[in-house]
């Protein structure tokens, strides 16, 4: 009997090229495997495939509730993709939460123009507190000047 191909393990070939055109090959097994497991697993989740080894199946998944429900009913998910030839020896999954990719949060203008109701009341203000630099202070903000 043939040893089955690990696409997982290292070959000779390589240690010369380097390790991207290894990472690209199991990066494209994963993202195949993903697209399998997908419509078998609880919805709507997306679910990620990041490793597939010695019988044990690696998700990742963004709901805590879908993968603890993942967890519960393991079994039944187990049977459901064994039938699948690509996950003939399949014998356990394990699920990781994944982060949702954060987008960049932009801060919001400030608008710096205050409306001639406000700069009167500022100016008003400024003329009955007896503080000289707070008064200032209020005379400046009133006139936009920064």
């Amino acid at each position: 009997m043939s040893e089955p191909v690990n696409v997982f393990q290292p070959k000779r070939k390589h240690l010369k090229t380097g390790n991207f055109s290894f990472l690209s090959t199991q990066v494209a097994a994963w993202q195949k495997l993903t697209k399998l497991v997908q419509p078998v697993l609880p919805q709507p989740e997306q679910w990620q495939v990041v490793c597939y080894l010695n019988g044990v199946l690696m998700l990742t998944g963004e709901n805590q509730a879908l993968i603890s429900q993942l967890a519960y009913l393991q079994k039944q998910y187990i049977a459901q993709l064994t039938q699948l030839p690509e996950f003939k020896d399949l014998h356990k999954i394990q699920v990781r939460l994944r982060t949702p990719p954060q987008t960049p949060h932009s801060p919001e203008k400030i608008s710096r123009t205050l409306s001639t109701e406000t700069q009167d009341l500022l100016r008003n203000a400024a003329d009955f507190v007896s503080d000289p630099k707070l008064s200032q202070a209020m005379l400046r903000l009133a006139s936009n000047k920064k």
